[in-house]
């Protein structure tokens, strides 16, 4: 009799990895959420030495970048963040039982749906996290923003990890 604690079937093993990136995404919107309840545009509230807290609209990718192309960045991020989290899921169900891989797979998924979002719905991301040093600013970012970094940082780690293959 199977385990009834442990998924069985085409999911089995990967149920986990796809509650991970629900949870990002959860824990992204909620910050959202709260940001834009309780802060303005241009607002600046210090939390403590180089970190801030700020509300921006971004409209671009990463860094903005794309930011004033016009608009038709929006639907080609949107298609992109569509595709790449079919084929991270298609990754998830394949590589279920590789932990690192899929925490950092999972992370990205999260991250990547977390914006997609916004995007859809809003029509730009929203951004929250100002980082700083002296007088260096590191673009407002968002918990999804720092999930598919982490996500991605795991992936360089798993792969320096992974045994290379013996020639032949």
């Amino acid at each position: 009799m199977p385990d009834p604690v442990k998924p069985t079937g085409a999911l089995g093993g990967a149920v986990r990895w796809f509650v991970i990136a629900f949870m990002v995404i959860v824990l992204d919107q909620a910050t959202k959420l709260a940001a834009e309840h309780f802060l303005s545009p241009r607002d600046v509230i210090p939390i403590m030495p180089s970190f801030n807290l700020v509300l921006a609209y971004n409209p671009g990718a990463a860094f903005s970048f794309l930011a004033s192309a016009g608009g038709w960045q929006r639907w080609f991020f949107m298609l992109l963040a569509i595709v790449v989290s079919g084929v991270i899921g298609r990754l998830l169900l394949k590589h279920r039982a590789e932990t690192l891989f899929c925490w950092a797979m999972s992370l990205i998924l999260g991250g990547a749906i977390g914006n997609l979002i916004d995007r859809g719905y809003l029509g730009h991301v929203i951004d929250f996290i100002q980082l700083y040093y002296g007088n260096f600013y590191w673009p407002a970012f968002n918990i999804a923003d720092s999930a598919i970094c982490v996500g991605a940082a795991l992936m360089v780690w798993d792969s320096f990890r992974k045994p290379k293959p013996a020639s032949q």
